[in-house]
């Protein structure tokens, strides 16, 4: 059963006492009052399964979208993500739940989820054989994901890999893609047929708006891949499209450095990156133009 076969006044009801649901690898329990957001999800994530507990499924994340009590609650009310019990985040203005929510999920993963060694990098894949995006925010790594989606790439997540460091396989977590400021009118101008949620002003990035994910990636959570590109994109206004290839131990640093939980995962996690950087070809990506970054990557990985 898919979360979208609830009506909305049903998954408003679920929501108030729990929402059990699949995120990727995830059972979460998500629970809210705040108002529009069921909506807003159900645009982005309606395709994702929804649980009802009688498979003894185990609750991964328990996340709660609180309103805020008191004066709170009636003068420049805020909505406020707790997990567990705490609340690791500064409350966001009320109708900002929905971005609340989608950093919130990121923190939780990024803070809980250690038996994957957790790398910091959009994830794209044709069959079995990933693209990694690593890069720091204004990189331009989640409006090339955006745009590979589009053009028929498989989405693994715009967030995450999560590899599991025995195997190497990175286990798909296909959730929005969060796009930023000029990214917004950029992918929608690149392809009209992304269906995007409403844009959310003056949140700590700017305005953002999330990208549904393609239904096809959704329903193949279950199909890992595994590294064979890692391209690290530099976006620059002015540039020309240029690739260089990145040294293997530069390339070994630059995984590791980027990963959330390395030093976490120790011995095991040198060995993870190591064995990714043996079946990859790395490269730099620097762009300033859309289209002809994402002709170069196909290219790329056409053989």
């Amino acid at each position: 059963m898919r979360i979208a076969d609830l009506t909305s006044v049903e998954l408003a009801r679920r929501m108030r006492t729990g929402l059990l649901w699949r995120a990727g690898p995830f059972v979460v329990r998500l629970t809210t009052t705040a108002p529009i957001f069921p909506d807003q999800f159900l645009l982005l994530y309606g395709e994702h399964p929804l649980l009802d507990g009688s498979f003894g499924d185990v609750t991964d994340f328990h996340i709660e979208l609180a309103r805020g009590q008191g004066i709170r609650r009636w003068w420049r009310p805020k909505i406020f993500f707790s997990m567990d019990g705490p609340n690791p985040l500064a409350p966001f203005p009320l109708d900002h739940a929905l971005p609340l929510f989608e950093w919130g999920f990121n923190y939780a993963i990024a803070t809980r989820a250690n038996q994957y060694l957790l790398l910091h990098t959009a994830v794209v894949a044709r069959g079995n054989r990933a693209l990694l995006l690593p890069g720091l925010p204004g990189s331009g790594k989640s409006t090339l994901c955006a745009a590979l989606v589009l053009n028929g790439w498989r989405l693994l997540s715009d967030e995450f890999a999560l590899v599991r460091p025995a195997t190497g396989e990175i286990v798909p977590l296909p959730r929005s893609i969060t796009l930023k400021n000029a990214s917004i009118a950029i992918i929608r101008a690149y392809d009209s047929s992304a269906v995007l949620g409403p844009e959310f002003p003056k949140t700590r990035k700017g305005t953002v708006a999330h990208m549904r994910p393609p239904v096809s990636s959704v329903r193949a959570a279950n199909d890992v891949a595994f590294a064979t590109w890692v391209v690290c994109p530099h976006f620059h206004k002015e540039a020309h499209a240029l690739m260089d290839p990145i040294p293997k131990d530069h390339g070994f640093l630059r995984l590791a450095g980027n990963a959330f939980n390395y030093e976490l995962q120790g011995v095991r996690g040198f060995r993870a990156v190591a064995r990714m950087i043996r079946g990859c070809q790395m490269y730099d990506l620097s762009f300033g133009e859309l289209t002809t970054a994402v002709a170069l990557l196909e290219e790329l990985t056409a053989s």
